[in-house]
């Protein structure tokens, strides 16, 4: 038998005709495997994990933290203007609490589109870029103040490496969209505009 014989006995003979049908995460339209390969949950449903995991210590020293040390940093930056300082005191707990609640959905949206969508979600890779985007922040922040700020902690083991890990695994799969200055912004842009969203909700919730 000739080998091209062989090659279109093969799928009957081992009863593949039927697999194209059969689709994953990707939906049907478009198999994985065509653009690289399966993309795991732990890289999309593992954003909404690592922000909780990130978020559970801005929660539990978030509060305290802003009441020990903004009248320290308002004596130390006089530069920054008095309604700044106003607004971050002017948070209390329980609004904090709620933005929280409220950004965990936002979180868990951006980590189910990804999920669905086989990573290729560019609502999922700018939440993903903004919470990466988000730890560097923490980082800055750290460095300005010279000492702890919330966040911080778990933002180079946790926050960073998790970001790098997803994008290579995005990157290795062919569904990591372009980088580039301009996705950069998307992604500072998103974070700022879930954390504005987040605190406007909580507000009027805690204020009705």
């Amino acid at each position: 038998m000739s080998i091209s014989a062989m090659q279109s006995k093969l799928p009957e003979s081992f009863g593949l005709s039927g697999l194209s049908g059969l689709s994953g995460p990707c939906g049907a339209s478009e198999s994985c495997a065509s653009s690289g390969g399966r993309i795991s949950p732990a890289v999309t449903l593992g954003l909404f994990a690592a922000w909780a995991l990130h978020d559970s210590e801005e929660v539990a020293f978030g509060p305290r933290w802003v009441r020990e040390n903004v009248p320290a940093l308002r004596r130390r930056f006089p530069q920054v203007p008095e309604r700044v300082w106003r607004a971050v005191e002017g948070v209390t707990e329980r609004e904090f609490a709620v933005a929280v609640t409220v950004m965990a959905g936002i979180v868990a949206a951006a980590a189910a589109s990804g999920y669905r969508t086989g990573g290729r979600s560019a609502f999922f890779q700018a939440t993903l870029d903004g919470f990466g985007l988000h730890g560097l922040m923490h980082l800055a922040q750290a460095a300005v103040v010279r000492g702890y700020t919330p966040g911080v902690a778990t933002s180079p083991v946790l926050v960073i490496p998790f970001t790098l890990w997803a994008r290579g695994r995005l990157r290795r799969a062919g569904r990591l969209r372009l980088t580039t200055p301009g996705s950069a912004v998307r992604g500072i842009a998103a974070a700022a505009a879930a954390t504005v969203v987040s605190h406007t909700v909580a507000r009027r919730l805690v204020t009705e």
